[in-house]
């Protein structure tokens, strides 16, 4: 599979399970922990986006033209901190109504993540010198853990 394919492929598994889980489950509303930890990864996403913004972020694993290397804000710990947001807004998904068909969907996404991320790192270490240094100084998706 092509390179660009296979990035797409990628970004469309991810959409297809953030609204297979949106659509199987109850409300966050139903439960305050649910609520605040939804609303905690959706708030963590917009803080990203004041550091990268909308003209050097892409939704698909392949690197902009001219896209810039950021390293602060969320990016100063984490590779990739908008990851790590949809997880959190998408485990307060599956606790509302916890049960191992969400808990699938959540793993598979967690995969689907990873495997942009990966596709992501690789297209860095070729475009950018600095990004080896980075990489070595960050986590991938949780700050200080992993």
């Amino acid at each position: 599979m092509n390179s660009k394919l296979y990035a797409y492929f990628l970004v469309f598994l991810q959409f297809l399970l953030i609204g297979s889980l949106l659509l199987l489950n109850k409300s966050i509303f139903s439960s305050i922990f649910c609520t605040v930890l939804f609303f905690l990864g959706l708030g963590f996403g917009l803080y990203t986006l004041v550091y990268n913004k909308l003209s050097n972020f892409n939704i698909s694993p392949l690197i902009k033209k001219d896209a810039k290397l950021v390293t602060k804000g969320a990016y100063r710990y984490i590779r990739h901190p908008m990851y790590f947001s949809v997880l959190l807004m998408m485990l307060a998904v599956i606790l509302v109504s916890f049960d191992f068909v969400n808990l699938g969907l959540y793993c598979t996404l967690i995969v689907v993540l990873y495997l942009k991320a990966q596709k992501e790192e690789k297209l860095w270490m070729k475009s950018s010198s600095a990004y080896g240094h980075y990489k070595e100084k960050t986590k991938m998706f949780i700050p200080f853990v992993l």
